[in-house]
């Protein structure tokens, strides 16, 4: 077990640094991309609903989603809980990078997310009551704490996904990401991307559902998904790693790639030491 946590916990850290030091079009690219592959599951969970009516399948379904993300190498916003805290954590990142990680990513994630419900519902008409009963079912919900317990455990969900894919083969990568992604749609957890864009959906179909009922919903599912991945995974694994693991962790280098000159002037602000 020990031997598998410092495993775990290396591969974690050098994949939070490379993510952190990436430079900005490549880490908004990402983020579209990771809000495109996501929607391509909510896409097909939607044509099953619509055509065999089946919740099951449709949760199979949507994990066409998770598992595009994990073979694309695309970015859900919560996905970088748990990797890029590990470099901080070891002091091979700041949270200044982490910031610019999180706003670029989300961001994007719902740009390309967006972009995807525009084009579905207007090649798809016949599935925007799907889109209304799903996207609909947030904004009756409310802001509350219903919501806000249901985006806890979204983020518990995806950021596990994420410390069972850390430096594991593709098989079992693909498994997590099933699991995951059946776990959440069929449970109709607030992850704060997919829900939104289903909102999205639900907002572009039926009158009574409205841009304005978005941002209040969106701010409350981050903050319980980012409870939920840091406080209730990210957290504990670290206590779980122990503190002898993570001053090991310090000592070790890291690869100094980076993918422009404005990685390495991140990185000389930041004084990360280089690989």
């Amino acid at each position: 077990m020990g031997d598998e946590l410092s495993h775990a916990l290396t591969a974690s850290v050098n994949e939070g640094v490379q993510r952190l030091r990436r430079g900005w079009p490549s880490l908004l690219a990402t983020g579209f991309v990771g809000g495109v592959d996501v929607s391509v599951g909510v896409f097909a969970a939607f044509l099953v609903l619509a055509n065999d009516g089946s919740e099951l399948l449709g949760a199979l379904a949507f994990s066409i989603g998770f598992i595009a993300l994990t073979m694309a190498g695309s970015e859900l916003f919560t996905e970088n809980f748990l990797l890029p805290l590990t470099a901080v954590a070891t002091e091979k990142g700041t949270w200044r990078q982490v910031g610019r990680l999180w706003v670029g990513t989300a961001s994007m994630n719902l740009v390309g997310g967006l972009m995807m419900v525009v084009l579905v519902l207007v090649a798809f008409p016949e599935i925007g009551p799907v889109a209304v009963e799903k996207g609909g079912a947030f904004v009756d919900t409310g802001p509350g704490l219903q919501l806000f317990v249901s985006a806890v455990l979204a983020g518990i969900v995806i950021t596990l996904m994420t410390w069972m894919q850390t430096g594991a083969p593709m098989g079992p990568q693909l498994v997590a990401a099933v699991g995951a992604g059946f776990l959440l749609h069929y449970g109709g957890l607030a992850h704060a991307v997919v829900a939104s864009v289903e909102v999205f959906g639900a907002v572009m179909v039926d009158d009574a559902y409205t841009a304005a009922q978005w941002p209040a919903l969106f701010g409350v599912m981050v903050l319980g998904n980012m409870v939920g991945g840091i406080g209730l995974v990210t957290m504990v694994r670290l206590v779980q790693i122990g503190t002898h693991r993570v001053e090991a962790a310090r000592r070790e280098s890291v690869p100094a790639e980076t993918d422009s000159p404005e990685d390495v002037e991140i990185d000389r602000d930041a004084s990360i030491p280089p690989g």
